[in-house]
Protein backbone atom coordinates (compact mmCIF):
# COMPACT_ATOMS: atom_id res chain seq x y z
CA UNK A 1 0.00 0.00 0.00
CA UNK A 2 2.68 2.22 0.77
CA UNK A 3 4.17 1.95 -3.10
CA UNK A 4 0.95 3.05 -4.19
CA UNK A 5 0.37 5.85 -1.60
CA UNK A 6 2.20 9.00 -4.21
CA UNK A 7 0.01 8.65 -6.76
CA UNK A 8 -3.34 8.03 -4.43
CA UNK A 9 -2.15 11.76 -3.01
CA UNK A 10 -1.13 12.90 -6.31
CA UNK A 11 -4.17 11.75 -8.43
CA UNK A 12 -6.11 13.18 -5.50
CA UNK A 13 -4.39 16.77 -5.69
CA UNK A 14 -5.17 16.57 -9.29
CA UNK A 15 -9.20 16.14 -9.16
CA UNK A 16 -9.10 18.37 -6.28
CA UNK A 17 -7.55 21.13 -8.28
CA UNK A 18 -9.83 20.87 -11.76
CA UNK A 19 -12.76 21.09 -9.22
CA UNK A 20 -11.18 23.93 -7.18
CA UNK A 21 -9.61 26.07 -10.17
CA UNK A 22 -12.46 28.43 -9.76
CA UNK A 23 -11.09 29.33 -6.31
CA UNK A 24 -8.15 30.18 -7.33
CA UNK A 25 -9.24 33.29 -9.30
CA UNK A 26 -7.33 35.38 -6.89
CA UNK A 27 -4.11 33.79 -7.46
CA UNK A 28 -4.35 34.37 -11.00
CA UNK A 29 -4.88 37.83 -10.88
CA UNK A 30 -0.86 38.29 -10.56
CA UNK A 31 -0.57 37.03 -13.36
CA UNK A 32 -3.34 38.95 -15.54
CA UNK A 33 -4.02 41.79 -13.28
CA UNK A 34 -5.99 43.64 -16.08
CA UNK A 35 -8.51 40.86 -17.24
CA UNK A 36 -11.38 40.70 -15.79
CA UNK A 37 -11.95 36.57 -17.31
CA UNK A 38 -9.08 34.54 -15.72
CA UNK A 39 -10.80 31.40 -15.02
CA UNK A 40 -11.46 29.27 -18.39
CA UNK A 41 -14.94 28.44 -18.18
CA UNK A 42 -16.33 27.22 -21.72
CA UNK A 43 -15.78 23.29 -20.06
CA UNK A 44 -15.29 22.49 -16.57
CA UNK A 45 -11.72 21.30 -16.08
CA UNK A 46 -12.91 17.97 -14.66
CA UNK A 47 -14.89 16.98 -17.95
CA UNK A 48 -11.90 18.41 -19.70
CA UNK A 49 -9.82 16.04 -17.28
CA UNK A 50 -11.70 13.07 -17.94
CA UNK A 51 -11.81 13.54 -21.53
CA UNK A 52 -8.54 13.80 -22.10
CA UNK A 53 -7.35 10.80 -19.93
CA UNK A 54 -10.09 8.64 -21.85
CA UNK A 55 -8.10 9.20 -25.07
CA UNK A 56 -4.99 8.68 -23.34
CA UNK A 57 -5.72 5.54 -21.76
CA UNK A 58 -7.68 4.34 -25.04
CA UNK A 59 -4.34 4.82 -27.34
CA UNK A 60 -2.49 3.45 -24.80
CA UNK A 61 -4.78 0.07 -24.68
CA UNK A 62 -4.60 0.19 -28.67
CA UNK A 63 -1.09 0.57 -28.52
CA UNK A 64 -0.10 -1.25 -26.07
CA UNK A 65 -2.06 -4.62 -27.81
CA UNK A 66 -0.17 -4.16 -31.33
CA UNK A 67 3.04 -3.47 -30.42
CA UNK A 68 3.00 -6.13 -28.01
CA UNK A 69 1.71 -8.28 -29.96
CA UNK A 70 4.11 -7.03 -32.88
CA UNK A 71 6.81 -7.61 -30.20
CA UNK A 72 6.03 -11.34 -29.52
CA UNK A 73 5.56 -11.71 -33.26
CA UNK A 74 9.21 -10.69 -34.27
CA UNK A 75 10.74 -12.68 -31.60
CA UNK A 76 9.39 -16.15 -32.85
CA UNK A 77 11.29 -18.27 -34.91
CA UNK A 78 8.14 -17.79 -37.56
CA UNK A 79 8.38 -13.69 -37.64
CA UNK A 80 12.33 -13.25 -37.22
CA UNK A 81 12.62 -12.44 -40.53
CA UNK A 82 10.07 -9.90 -40.20
CA UNK A 83 12.02 -8.01 -37.10
CA UNK A 84 13.52 -5.50 -38.68
CA UNK A 85 10.14 -4.64 -40.70
CA UNK A 86 8.17 -4.20 -37.76
CA UNK A 87 10.81 -1.98 -36.40
CA UNK A 88 10.28 0.37 -39.26
CA UNK A 89 6.69 0.86 -39.18
CA UNK A 90 6.69 2.15 -35.82
CA UNK A 91 9.21 4.05 -35.99
CA UNK A 92 7.32 5.78 -39.43
CA UNK A 93 4.17 5.76 -36.62
CA UNK A 94 7.08 8.27 -34.14
CA UNK A 95 8.93 10.28 -37.31
CA UNK A 96 5.87 11.53 -38.45
CA UNK A 97 5.10 14.94 -36.59
CA UNK A 98 1.60 14.52 -34.71
CA UNK A 99 0.41 18.02 -36.51
CA UNK A 100 1.11 16.23 -39.90
CA UNK A 101 -1.63 13.01 -38.84
CA UNK A 102 -3.93 14.74 -37.88
CA UNK A 103 -3.80 17.34 -40.96
CA UNK A 104 -3.90 14.10 -43.32
CA UNK A 105 -6.57 12.68 -40.48
CA UNK A 106 -8.91 15.43 -40.21
CA UNK A 107 -10.31 14.90 -43.87
CA UNK A 108 -11.38 11.22 -43.53
CA UNK A 109 -12.14 11.01 -40.04
CA UNK A 110 -14.07 15.01 -39.55
CA UNK A 111 -13.00 16.89 -36.75
CA UNK A 112 -13.21 15.71 -32.89
CA UNK A 113 -11.37 13.14 -30.74
CA UNK A 114 -11.10 10.52 -33.86
CA UNK A 115 -7.73 12.46 -35.39
CA UNK A 116 -5.94 12.74 -32.33
CA UNK A 117 -6.89 8.85 -31.23
CA UNK A 118 -5.20 7.82 -34.22
CA UNK A 119 -1.97 10.06 -34.39
CA UNK A 120 -1.94 9.02 -30.41
CA UNK A 121 -2.06 5.73 -31.41
CA UNK A 122 0.80 5.57 -33.79
CA UNK A 123 3.16 8.32 -32.30
CA UNK A 124 3.02 5.62 -28.93
CA UNK A 125 3.73 2.63 -30.72
CA UNK A 126 7.60 2.66 -31.07
CA UNK A 127 7.99 3.30 -27.17
CA UNK A 128 6.53 0.01 -26.87
CA UNK A 129 7.71 -1.73 -29.05
CA UNK A 130 11.35 -1.51 -28.72
CA UNK A 131 10.93 -2.02 -24.59
CA UNK A 132 9.05 -5.30 -25.82
CA UNK A 133 11.62 -6.27 -27.97
CA UNK A 134 14.63 -5.65 -25.40
CA UNK A 135 12.90 -7.34 -22.53
CA UNK A 136 12.05 -10.97 -24.37
CA UNK A 137 15.48 -10.50 -26.38
CA UNK A 138 17.06 -10.09 -22.54
CA UNK A 139 15.74 -13.52 -21.24
CA UNK A 140 18.46 -15.99 -20.65
CA UNK A 141 17.97 -18.73 -23.19
CA UNK A 142 18.75 -21.18 -20.14
CA UNK A 143 15.79 -19.95 -18.79
CA UNK A 144 13.75 -21.31 -21.76
CA UNK A 145 15.60 -24.35 -22.31
CA UNK A 146 14.40 -24.82 -18.75
CA UNK A 147 10.61 -24.07 -19.33
CA UNK A 148 10.85 -26.25 -22.22
CA UNK A 149 12.63 -29.40 -20.23
CA UNK A 150 9.49 -28.87 -17.82
CA UNK A 151 7.56 -30.14 -20.43
CA UNK A 152 5.57 -26.98 -21.09
CA UNK A 153 4.39 -25.64 -24.85
CA UNK A 154 5.57 -23.19 -26.28
CA UNK A 155 2.34 -20.77 -25.60
CA UNK A 156 3.01 -21.71 -22.07
CA UNK A 157 6.65 -20.12 -21.94
CA UNK A 158 5.80 -16.97 -23.58
CA UNK A 159 2.58 -17.00 -21.50
CA UNK A 160 4.65 -18.20 -18.06
CA UNK A 161 7.71 -17.67 -18.00
CA UNK A 162 8.91 -14.63 -20.92
CA UNK A 163 6.00 -12.35 -20.61
CA UNK A 164 6.07 -12.06 -16.58
CA UNK A 165 10.40 -11.70 -16.82
CA UNK A 166 9.82 -9.43 -19.48
CA UNK A 167 6.96 -7.52 -18.09
CA UNK A 168 8.83 -4.77 -16.26
CA UNK A 169 10.84 -3.35 -19.42
CA UNK A 170 7.61 -3.60 -21.30
CA UNK A 171 5.91 -1.62 -18.52
CA UNK A 172 8.49 0.87 -19.15
CA UNK A 173 8.57 1.15 -22.53
CA UNK A 174 4.07 2.02 -21.80
CA UNK A 175 5.21 4.30 -19.65
CA UNK A 176 7.44 6.76 -21.88
CA UNK A 177 4.29 6.42 -24.31
CA UNK A 178 1.75 7.51 -22.10
CA UNK A 179 3.51 10.09 -20.64
CA UNK A 180 4.75 11.44 -23.95
CA UNK A 181 1.11 11.03 -25.36
CA UNK A 182 -0.51 13.12 -21.86
CA UNK A 183 1.58 16.18 -23.48
CA UNK A 184 1.11 15.27 -27.05
CA UNK A 185 -2.73 14.72 -26.36
CA UNK A 186 -3.43 18.54 -25.85
CA UNK A 187 -2.89 19.68 -29.41
CA UNK A 188 -6.00 17.63 -30.08
CA UNK A 189 -7.80 21.19 -28.86
CA UNK A 190 -7.00 22.47 -32.26
CA UNK A 191 -9.43 20.18 -34.03
CA UNK A 192 -12.13 20.06 -32.05
CA UNK A 193 -11.37 17.53 -29.17
CA UNK A 194 -12.04 17.87 -25.69
CA UNK A 195 -8.88 17.89 -23.97
CA UNK A 196 -6.74 20.35 -21.32
CA UNK A 197 -5.32 21.59 -24.02
CA UNK A 198 -8.76 23.53 -24.31
CA UNK A 199 -7.51 26.42 -22.23
CA UNK A 200 -3.92 26.43 -23.44
CA UNK A 201 -5.31 26.81 -26.80
CA UNK A 202 -7.66 29.54 -25.73
CA UNK A 203 -4.92 31.59 -23.95
CA UNK A 204 -2.88 31.37 -26.87
CA UNK A 205 -5.38 32.89 -29.47
CA UNK A 206 -6.56 35.38 -26.88
CA UNK A 207 -2.86 36.45 -25.07
CA UNK A 208 -4.49 35.43 -21.54
CA UNK A 209 -1.60 33.61 -19.87
CA UNK A 210 -3.97 32.88 -16.79
CA UNK A 211 -5.55 30.26 -19.24
CA UNK A 212 -2.43 28.72 -20.19
CA UNK A 213 -1.07 28.29 -17.21
CA UNK A 214 -4.53 26.48 -15.82
CA UNK A 215 -4.20 24.33 -18.49
CA UNK A 216 -0.18 23.56 -18.16
CA UNK A 217 -0.18 23.05 -14.59
CA UNK A 218 -3.20 20.09 -15.17
CA UNK A 219 -1.66 18.37 -18.12
CA UNK A 220 1.66 18.57 -15.92
CA UNK A 221 0.00 17.54 -12.65
CA UNK A 222 -1.62 14.77 -14.86
CA UNK A 223 1.59 13.50 -16.25
CA UNK A 224 2.87 13.52 -12.84
CA UNK A 225 0.72 11.33 -11.31
CA UNK A 226 0.72 8.83 -14.07
CA UNK A 227 4.42 8.52 -14.04
CA UNK A 228 4.01 7.45 -10.57
CA UNK A 229 1.27 4.92 -10.86
CA UNK A 230 3.59 3.24 -13.53
CA UNK A 231 6.69 3.41 -11.02
CA UNK A 232 4.86 1.79 -8.56
CA UNK A 233 3.17 -0.69 -10.67
CA UNK A 234 6.83 -1.46 -12.06
CA UNK A 235 7.62 -2.02 -8.33
CA UNK A 236 4.92 -4.49 -7.63
CA UNK A 237 5.47 -6.43 -10.85
CA UNK A 238 9.37 -6.49 -9.63
CA UNK A 239 8.22 -7.99 -6.13
CA UNK A 240 5.93 -10.61 -7.38
CA UNK A 241 7.91 -11.63 -10.56
CA UNK A 242 11.06 -10.54 -10.37
CA UNK A 243 13.78 -14.20 -9.32
CA UNK A 244 14.71 -14.19 -5.37
CA UNK A 245 18.32 -14.47 -4.68
CA UNK A 246 19.07 -17.70 -3.12
CA UNK A 247 19.46 -17.64 0.50
CA UNK A 248 22.72 -18.65 1.81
Amino acid sequence: MRVWLPSILLALVLCGLSAAMPVLEPLFHWVEPDRQRLIYDRESFLFLLQNHLTLVVISAAIGSLVAVAGGIFATRPSGRDFLPLVSQVASIGQTFPPVAVLALAVPVLGFGEAPILVALVLYGLLPILRNTLAGLEGIDPAVREAARGMGMSPMQVLVRVELPLAGRVILAGIRTSVTINIATAAIGSTIGARTLGDPVIAGLVNGNTAYVLQGAILIGLLALTTDSLFEALERTWDRRFSPQPAMT
